[in-house]
């Protein structure tokens, strides 16, 4: 049963109430979820940069940003403000083309992945039934843009640096597929919303991290190297690279670098929370909720509750993850850019795909737990 708020069909229902005829109430909808999921990514970004400068600074006993704005919130946006003031400078041995094109390259299909992620049963951007297929596609145009960078700096440091982002790229893309894979093989689907579905009804019983555990910790490594999350932000290493293929950036080019990295965290926290903990799913069954209270699934105000609990539990999830992400910064050494690729084609590649075949087999001998 369909028990999610449709907010797409209830604008338009509201539109035409008041006269407005269907096809343009359709075509107001469209641009206001994706300003909403582009104001929400930055949103998430600032947070981010915050709460990395409070658990930073807690980590190592100090106090961390408090003068500007309550608790230094106002640090993100000071950050915002700065970048976009500074001159926009493009070396004069540069291509000035590929040099401008490779941030966005970088930064677009982070946002465009945004289209799948579901906040509830109709709390998204498009319900696609290869969302899951886009999103690796969108994820494997990213190390184009990094290496374009390098490449269109004319320096040096910049092109190992897109050399090594590629190489490192390209390394755990292939594990996180396998493990997404698995992923899809027992939901029966390449929807994220079905996948959601499919772990619904147990509570958090029905949590593909019971399942996949091997799974879920390998697509959170390879996730936190495709975002060059320490210990692997070997591509912009400042012992080794001065900052990599971001070297000879300034300015908004060098934010939009800036912010395609936080984005794609939080787009990683997402995932995982939609792949593996349940999505938008509560740890009690909301079946269960009903029946204790005695009224119907249906009943709207329990609707609108359960919506703004699956929201926020998406959230929860994901910042939860994002919270790991920035411990493991001050908590692991970075590591040698060897050790970086043994790591990925060495140890989580077969260690994935044994995972993928094993999930297989459990999927033909116990078809009631694995999707069979």
């Amino acid at each position: 049963m369909n028990l999610g708020i449709d907010l797409q069909r209830s604008f338009i229902e509201l539109l035409t109430h008041f006269g407005l005829p269907q096809g343009a109430a359709k075509a107001l909808w469209v641009p206001l979820p994706m300003l909403v999921v582009l104001v929400g990514a930055t949103v998430g970004v600032l947070v981010t940069t915050w709460l990395e400068r409070k658990v930073s600074a807690a980590v190592q006993q100090r106090i961390g940003p408090e003068y500007m704005g309550p608790f230094g919130v106002l640090v993100p946006v000071a950050d915002g403000l700065k970048l976009l003031l500074k001159q926009d400078i493009i070396p004069d041995k540069a291509d000035p083309i590929l040099f401008t094109l490779g941030p966005a390259l970088v930064v677009i299909p982070v946002f465009l992945s945004f289209l799948i992620v579901p906040f509830g049963e109709n709390l998204m951007i498009s319900n696609l039934e290869i969302g899951i297929f886009l999103w690796i596609a969108l994820s494997s145009v990213a190390p184009i843009g990094l290496l374009m960078s390098g490449y269109a700096s004319n320096n040096k440091y910049s092109l190992l640096g897109g050399l090594r982002a590629a190489a490192q790229s390209i390394s755990y893309e292939i594990p996180l597929a396998f493990c997404v894979l698995a992923i899809v093989m027992m939901s029966n689907s390449l929807s994220t919303i079905d996948i959601v579905n499919q772990q619904s009804g147990y509570g958090i019983l029905g949590w593909n991290v019971w399942r996949q555990p091997v799974g879920f910790i390998i697509f959170w490594i390879a996730a936190l190297a495709e975002c060059e999350r320490l210990p692997f932000d070997l591509p912009e290493a400042e012992e080794e690279l001065v900052a990599g293929y971001q070297t000879e950036y300034t300015g908004m080019k060098f934010a939009l670098f800036y912010l395609g990295s936080y984005v794609n965290l939080v787009l990683s926290g997402l995932l995982v929370a939609v792949l593996y903990l349940g999505g938008w799913e509560f740890i009690i069954p909301v079946e269960q909720v009903a029946q204790w209270l005695g009224i119907p699934e249906t009943t709207s105000w329990l609707q609108v509750l359960m919506a703004s609990l699956g929201i926020t539990m998406v959230i929860f999830k994901a910042y939860f993850l994002v919270f790991i992400a920035v411990l493991c910064r001050w908590t692991l050494p970075r590591v040698r850019i060897d050790q970086l690729l043994d790591l990925g084609w060495k140890f989580l590649l077969p260690v994935s795909l044994v995972n993928l075949l094993l999930t297989a087999a459990l999927k033909l001998v116990f078809p009631f737990a694995f999707g069979g």
